[in-house]
């Protein structure tokens, strides 16, 4: 794992540790990829194909069905929204980067631009959250032919409905080339277990029997 959150366990071997902890096989995925496949198997957007998944937390993650399968890319991290940039040159982001979604939307970083934790966020700031989360899946669902959301998180969670009828309202303003042109996002259907659900979704698509 290579995590920006967590200095120590930048390229730290995590798996290879957990197998020779537990003598099983391990197998590691980011908590959005896994989101989108649980609420794919039995969630809100069950039987879907063709669906991005996000986590609104502490950071900002996020993971791709496309046809039916999983987006992993080269490295495993395709699907990333937190790195779109949805501000030219505004805030830095852990990445290095300047206005990545991350850096706006966080829950670290809303508390760092209001001084206050996001759950005690203002409805202006959950509404432009929600208009910036609403940029970048614009700008992914172009990219990768998508018209289909499914958010969790704490942070996305915690502001409920006036946020997500604010990521809603800006789609609907955005999206406008045909093939993204009715793109809808709804909560997870599956709540803050949706990715400990999906991790079990992740060892069923792998084929894992116990």
């Amino acid at each position: 794992v290579s995590t920006l959150h967590i200095p120590e366990w930048r390229d730290f071997p995590l798996r290879a540790k957990l197998q020779e902890l537990v003598q099983l096989p391990v197998y590691i995925d980011g908590d959005a990829k896994a989101l989108v496949q649980g609420e794919v198997w039995c969630g809100a957007v069950a039987g879907q194909t063709d669906v991005i998944g996000m986590v609104v937390s502490t950071g900002v993650g996020g993971g791709i069905i496309s046809q039916g399968k999983v987006l992993d890319g080269r490295s495993g991290n395709a699907g990333h929204i937190g790195h779109v940039i949805v501000v030219p040159d505004g805030r830095l982001c852990a990445c290095g980067s300047h206005g990545c979604l991350e850096a706006h939307a966080s829950g670290r970083s809303i508390e760092a631009i209001t001084g206050k934790p996001a759950a005690q966020a203002s409805a202006q700031v959950i509404a432009e959250t929600g208009r910036l989360v609403a940029r970048a899946l614009v700008s992914v669902g172009a990219a990768v032919d998508l018209r289909s959301a499914v958010i969790a998180g704490s942070v996305a969670l915690g502001f409920g409905k006036p946020f997500f009828e604010s990521v809603q309202s800006e789609l609907d303003r955005s999206a406008k080339i045909g093939f993204v042109q009715g793109f809808s996002v709804c909560p997870a259907g599956l709540g803050p277990l949706s990715p400990l659900v999906g991790a079990a979704a992740v060892a069923r698509n792998l084929g894992c029997e116990t």
